[in-house]
């Protein structure tokens, strides 16, 4: 046992020339590991132990929230509504001229799964119009997402690409990207004021990425 100092120069040049090779790399090897520990132990300059401490994550901080499960976000809707449909025909252009349209929107599950199918139709009999049509809505468990496909059952195709989203809260947002006269635009359908008797739908344009949306479509839901 030895107890280790710090003399002057003079003194440890002394001490040095008197110790043997291997008391040297013993000294050498305890003044490394003595500095090693006062390292570990001193906090950053200007930051205090008990700082430095909470800024290291815990455990459970440094885990990634898990993804909330959607698979039955639009349980809601299974059923049979009665649908009031406002339209405008006239696209991007700053047209002010709706129609509207009644009818009914039925909504069921698919073989008891988290897809559901919607038969939808509406009429204006004052202007002889009449609109039919089937969605197709599929949940993706890995990325916990909605896909909302429109069909043609007439011509027999699956309109693409699907407009793609979820919920959050009692709101749901979905998007996709297509052509539109041309020129390429954003799709959005937002479903909002959700019930058990009673939910809206609004389909909207963004020609601009997203900066401004024209709302052409509301669908309002009762029963």
């Amino acid at each position: 046992m030895f107890a280790v100092r710090v003399p002057a120069s003079g003194a440890q040049l002394r001490l040095v020339r008197r110790m043997k090779p291997r008391s040297i790399c013993m000294l050498a090897t305890l003044q490394l590991s003595l500095l090693s520990l006062t390292a570990q132990e001193s906090p950053a300059p200007g930051v205090s132990a008990s700082q430095q401490q909470s800024s290291r994550p815990s455990g459970v901080s440094a885990q990634a929230a898990p993804l909330r499960d959607g698979a039955h976000d639009f349980d809601f809707l299974i059923g049979n509504w009665k649908a009031h449909v406002r339209r405008l025909p006239d696209r991007l252009v700053g047209s002010t001229t709706w129609v509207e349209y009644d009818g009914i929107s039925n909504h069921k599950k698919i073989l008891d799964s988290n897809a559901n199918f919607e038969e939808f139709e509406v009429d204006n009999p004052e202007k002889h119009l009449h609109i039919k049509a089937q969605t197709l809505r599929l949940y993706n468990p890995d990325s916990h997402q909605w896909s909302i496909y429109t069909l043609d059952l007439d011509k027999g195709v699956l309109n693409l690409p699907p407009v793609v989203g979820q919920f959050s809260g009692n709101r749901g947002e979905f998007y996709d990207q297509e052509q539109y006269k041309g020129r390429s635009i954003l799709v959005r359908y937002v479903w909002l004021n959700i019930s058990p008797k009673s939910a809206r739908m609004e389909q909207s344009f963004s020609p601009d990425g997203g900066k401004t949306w024209e709302t052409n479509w509301i669908c309002e839901l009762t029963r």
